[in-house]
């Protein structure tokens, strides 16, 4: 195991089928970005025993079969890789696009985020879809991203109660954290819009719209736009 330092990740046993290395505690693109370079280069290496590799805002969890690989030897490569310098990072893609209806029955959250920032249901829409945000980590169903950042000002928490179904397609606001929920799901997120494209979708040949690492802006439309959005 690893001792955690400045800029020295630290390294604890999850289980004896699984090690999780931990960065900086703190939700940083910077931090997601050695994440996410370091569970890339664990996944490029192809180790021989190694079943998963999942990274998080922070941390990756590197799952392993314990008779096909030793503990100790795949502790000492980790450590390599996640002490290497970072290589020039490929050309980026594109930011992703998202179109959201925001506000009325799609969005009824929205007056109430208004009211916690003390501005216009317009002014949150302009902020919202203003900003660049970084996809985190994927996870609580296929297909949820976790982005940010949200600009504070209308970062509100999320319900104390949360929702017993949240719509496929809604667009949401937890604290600094927005995202887009793929399926009917309880949740407990300020709801501010809807979108009409789909985050998962096993039909795809892609079926993940969103991966970690990338950049994703949104865009408003009206009513009509989202109710002819073609579905497939």
């Amino acid at each position: 195991m690893t001792a955690p330092g400045p800029h020295v990740p630290r390294i604890v046993a999850a289980g004896d089928a699984a090690l999780v290395v931990e960065f900086d505690e703190r939700i940083d693109p910077s931090v997601n970005a050695r994440a996410i370079a370091l569970a890339e280069a664990i996944q490029s290496a192809s180790l021989d025993g190694v079943r998963d590799v999942v990274p998080a805002y922070r941390s990756v969890a590197v799952y392993f079969d314990p008779l096909r690989i030793d503990f100790d030897a795949l502790v000492q490569r980790v450590e390599q890789a996640a002490l290497m310098p970072r290589t020039a990072p490929a050309a980026a893609r594109a930011p992703i696009r998202v179109p959201v209806c925001y506000g009325g029955a799609l969005g009824p959250d929205l007056a109430s985020v208004a009211a916690f920032a003390h501005v216009s249901e317009q002014d949150v829409i302009r902020i919202h879809s203003a900003g660049t945000y970084r996809v985190f980590m994927l996870g609580f169903v296929p297909g949820f991203a976790y982005m940010g950042v949200v600009d504070a000002s209308i970062a509100m928490p999320r319900h104390a109660t949360p929702r017993v179904r949240v719509p496929a397609g809604s667009v949401a606001i937890a604290g600094v954290q927005t995202g887009i929920y793929p399926a009917d799901t309880p949740g407990g997120w300020q709801l501010i819009g809807r979108t009409p494209v789909k985050p998962f979708d096993p039909r795809r040949a892609e079926p993940f719209l969103m991966q970690a690492g990338d950049a994703v802006q949104f865009y408003a439309i009206g009513r009509e736009e989202f109710d002819q959005w073609p579905s497939a």
